[in-house]
């Protein structure tokens, strides 16, 4: 099993002011631990199962470049980015240039997106349910025929191009993998298994029957299931001093006897690098045989 760190909250000890300080030893501090990739969310407000909207929140792509510059090894990806906050053109050239800079690093996080406060409150495209569904496939089309080379135009119900060109082109091959986020059986997972290389799920009492959902619309889209890599989120509690270590990688254990292949998720307290110590000792090392 692979471990992904999530970055979802920037109100850390310290305040603004040494906030890129900060980020860039938490980001260090994983991939020298031997996780496998770190992610931020793709929010301008702050959401409220973390804290209130006033709480200190990064844009998303800015940040990841800032991560790149700060890292060497892991991949870099939003968990997810909003299909409507970027037009698709300039989300693939935004990708694009990350997986450049980082040396075919980037990932593709996307979904539909959900928050309508943050989005009516910046003045974001917000259109209803299904047609965000329309544009997320359209985006994901986009940005295939912008990472093949194929400049030509792009005709769909929501977007129209009028010339793909995209150079450079990434240097992940055939294109920087694309992760759908959301559980959704009979829209979001169909499009992981029409287009993606890996989805995120919610960890829960379902998530076996999610996964044989995907595996239903696989077999629907003639695509092999085991093309797409699992990953869900999970929240790494080590406790105050670390006593909470067996438990989770016991946790991680039953994550990945459901058939998860990337545990991904937030690091209580991730500016307290003694976590990244005891995650890269005891953790790491006993889960990458599952």
């Amino acid at each position: 099993m692979k471990l992904g760190l999530h970055i979802p909250d920037y109100t850390w000890p310290g305040g603004p002011r040494d906030l890129a300080t900060n980020l860039a030893a938490i980001a260090r501090g994983a991939e020298d631990a031997g996780f496998d990739r770190v992610s931020v969310m793709d929010h301008v407000w702050q959401i409220g199962h973390i804290g209130p909207p006033e709480h200190e929140m990064l844009e998303a792509y800015t940040t990841l470049g800032f991560l790149a510059a700060n890292t060497t090894r892991v991949s870099l990806l939003t968990l997810v980015t909003g299909t409507v906050y970027r037009s698709p053109g300039l989300l693939a050239k935004i990708v694009s240039t990350l997986d450049v800079l980082s040396g075919g690093r980037a990932m593709l996080g996307i979904g539909a997106a959900w928050n309508e406060e943050e989005s009516r409150g910046l003045g974001l495209l917000f259109p209803p349910t299904a047609e965000r569904f329309e544009r997320l496939e359209e985006t994901i089309r986009i940005c295939l025929q912008m990472w093949s080379g194929d400049d030509g135009p792009f005709e769909g119900a929501h977007y129209r191009l009028g010339r793909t060109l995209n150079v450079p082109q990434p240097l992940s091959r055939p294109h920087p993998p694309i992760l759908i986020g959301g559980s959704g059986e009979k829209k979001t997972l169909r499009l992981v298994a029409r287009y993606a290389q890996a989805c995120n799920l919610f960890g829960g009492p379902d998530l076996a029957h999610k996964l044989e959902v995907l595996r239903s619309h696989c077999e629907a889209e003639g695509r092999d299931y085991d093309e797409i890599e699992k990953t869900a989120l999970y929240n790494f509690d080590l406790g105050e001093r670390g006593e909470r270590a067996g438990q989770v990688v016991e946790e991680l254990g039953e994550l990945a006897g459901t058939g998860i292949q990337v545990a991904h998720g937030r690091l209580l307290r991730p500016w307290d690098m003694r976590n990244f110590e005891i995650l890269g000792s005891e953790v790491v090392p006993a889960v990458a045989g599952l």
